[in-house]
């Protein structure tokens, strides 16, 4: 019955591997153009595994952050997984904590939409670790796939690619922007904050991202909140 609910698992996460196809490709190239070696990169994906906090990682690393300022900055991109894992923790089986620990890494934004949508009452730990595993593999696996790609490119083409890291970081916000006034906000003020902490040279590229994250999020927060109590109720 187990390995039946692992296939089950790994079947239903054919669709997330499908779809970290390009996303890890691109990572595994745009590591390679960054100058990390397919060690690096591919080391990034086991242990880190956090698509958008990987190609933030990237451009902190190519402007020489200290490393500290990194992993603070990784975990506030991440922290919405403290949510996902709290709120998946109650569908799924019980199970002995260190078990839960290694499933609950391989937790990203698609596989919690995958196991959270799944209509038993109780989700098996065997099907859990087949939608992580297949997940996982196909992140990794194409992350250094991209970045033997990117060996192979033209040195011009290597040097042209710095631009697609910014590419893809407008492709990935402005599809959450529309419709949504609350993302538009946070994006905006973000921005600015940043903008002003870098062009000031008041703080380091890597301080000026963590503090216009962290001061951009607590000041919408406010906003929305202090609107949400002020609206009658039942609105």
């Amino acid at each position: 019955m187990k390995n039946s609910l692992f296939g089950q698992g790994l079947k239903a996460g054919v669709s997330i591997a499908i779809g970290y196809f390009p996303v890890a490709l691109t990572f595994g190239l745009l590591a390679k153009t960054s100058g990390l070696s397919i060690l690096e990169a591919t080391a990034m994906s086991i242990f880190v595994y956090a698509g958008a906090a990987q190609y933030m990682s990237l451009t902190l690393i190519s402007k020489g952050v200290d490393p500290i300022l990194i992993v603070l900055n990784t975990f506030v991109v991440n922290i919405r997984h403290f949510l996902m894992t709290a709120a998946l923790n109650e569908k799924m089986q019980s199970e002995k904590k260190w078990i839960k620990g290694i499933y609950a890494f391989g937790i990203t934004d698609e596989s919690f939409s995958v196991l959270a949508t799944q209509k038993e009452e109780k989700i098996a730990t065997s099907f859990a670790f087949g939608v992580a595993l297949i997940a996982y593999s196909s992140w990794v696996i194409f992350t250094a796939i991209g970045h033997v790609i990117g060996a192979n490119l033209p040195a011009f083409l290597q040097a042209a690619m710095s631009i697609a890291l910014y590419a893809m970081f407008v492709g990935l916000l402005v599809p959450s922007m529309r419709g949504n006034r609350k993302v538009v906000m946070l994006a905006l003020i973000a921005a600015t904050v940043n903008g002003f902490f870098y062009w000031s040279h008041l703080l380091s590229t890597g301080w000026s991202i963590l503090i216009a994250t962290l001061a951009s999020s607590i000041f919408v927060e406010i906003i929305y909140a202090r609107r949400d109590r002020g609206l009658p109720k039942g609105v």
